[in-house]
């Protein structure tokens, strides 16, 4: 069993499905403190430290605890979650006709030492986004989407933002799985 340093119910969903077995223990960390720390740091290493920081902020001696974190950085802009529905709607504007590039990270950690870090980047491309539909969007998915980076859930009506995605699904969704796996894998944490 591993221990998630998160509170977020897609990333928990995820390791359900996977059926990787977990406990849930939310880290304490002042994300745009260390954001702001590292204002330099390209996106994908800003996640990776994010992750790390939240791994290393849950204490459960002994256990494997796993921290994950994404980000959006868009036409050279880093985007955090929204802190209003005025700012998602900036937020989807300024997405609007581009292209949205999500950097999922995940670190694994024990007992105060990092064993693992990791990222992966999905790209996805924004249709032109009128203000009207905007507006209607947020009506409808706000606010489920506050907490979200990028201002969506690929798992609901926020796939009508995109004409194409590279990447894996559940990058998209918020935490490289795939490379989690195989990092679990290689721990001896899940069978070869």
């Amino acid at each position: 069993m591993i221990v998630l340093a998160s509170q977020s119910a897609s990333r928990r969903a995820m390791l359900e499905a996977a059926g990787i077995p977990f406990r849930a223990q939310p880290a304490a960390v002042d994300e745009r403190a260390l954001e702001a720390s590292l204002a330099d740091a390209g996106p994908g290493d800003v996640a990776r430290s994010l992750a790390k920081a939240k791994a290393l902020a849950v204490s459960a001696p002994g256990e494997l605890v796993l921290g994950s974190d994404s980000l959006v950085s868009c036409a050279g802009r880093r985007f955090d979650k929204p802190d209003s529905r005025e700012q998602a709607a900036e937020h989807l504007r300024f997405f609007s006709g581009n292209v949205m590039e999500l950097h999922s990270a995940a670190a694994l950690v024990r007992d105060g030492e990092v064993l693992w870090v990791d990222g992966a980047v999905a790209r996805l491309h924004v249709v032109e986004l009128s203000d009207s539909f905007i507006e209607a969007y947020l009506d409808a998915e706000w606010p489920a989407v506050a907490g979200c980076v990028g201002v969506f859930r690929i798992e609901a009506r926020g796939v009508q933002l995109f004409s194409a995605i590279e990447g894996d699904h559940f990058t998209v969704l918020g935490m490289p799985l795939l490379l989690v796996q195989a990092a679990l894998r290689t721990l001896g944490v899940l069978p070869q």
